[in-house]
């Protein structure tokens, strides 16, 4: 590895599985990876505080900063904070795009809107992101209020696995969701991390 400052990839913990994998494919040792809690997924409106506290901490000691989040629900607030920083971001608007890629993504919501997406991240830890942290777990009531509106569970699925792949249909049916699958696999992050290295 040579003298020059590394890049920083300041990413959303639920990717940090799938960019290891796609680091390690991809030889980046020159790469830092850096995540920020995945319980943001649940409160946007924190990710550009969260984010720019990081890119305040590391300045001067990176050559680049390439942030790992879309705009994952902050409503354009995270790109005014990485353009005061001249730091990029995956493109997108939420990490089921680029797990899908942008015409795939765009093709499943055409089919049908009101999709409800988990990733193999949100699989493993449905029951406390998704289930508790909604507060199903203790008002079961409120399951309706927000699926209501959904008819579909989707599992954008990067790895193949049987296991994972039995909890999300028994997701899907305690949500009251019609359960389909798609394989993604690396590649569409792959591209979406292109900005990285």
């Amino acid at each position: 590895m040579s003298d020059a400052k590394p890049v920083l990839l300041l990413a959303c913990g639920a990717l940090a599985r799938e960019i290891i994998a796609v680091q390690q494919l991809g030889g980046w040792e020159h790469v830092v990876l850096e995540c920020l809690p995945a319980q943001l997924h649940n409160t946007p409106d924190k990710i550009p505080g969260a984010v720019r506290a990081k890119l305040e901490e590391s300045r001067d000691r990176y050559s680049k900063v390439f942030v790992g989040y879309a705009d994952c629900g902050t409503g354009g607030q995270l790109d005014a904070v990485l353009e005061e920083y001249g730091a990029e971001r995956i493109p997108g608007a939420h990490c089921y795009e680029f797990y899908a890629g942008p015409r795939s993504f765009a093709e499943f919501s055409e089919a049908e809107l009101g999709t409800f997406y988990l990733t193999d991240f949100l699989v493993r830890h449905f029951e406390s992101l998704v289930y508790r942290g909604l507060g199903l777990d203790r008002h079961p009531e409120l399951l309706p209020i927000y699926f209501g509106n959904y008819k579909r569970l989707l599992y954008l699925a990067q790895t193949e696995s049987e296991e994972l792949e039995a909890l999300a249909r028994e997701y899907a049916e305690r949500l009251g969701l019609e359960y389909h699958h798609h394989f993604t696999g690396l590649a569409p992050m792959q591209k979406a991390l292109v900005g990285a290295h």
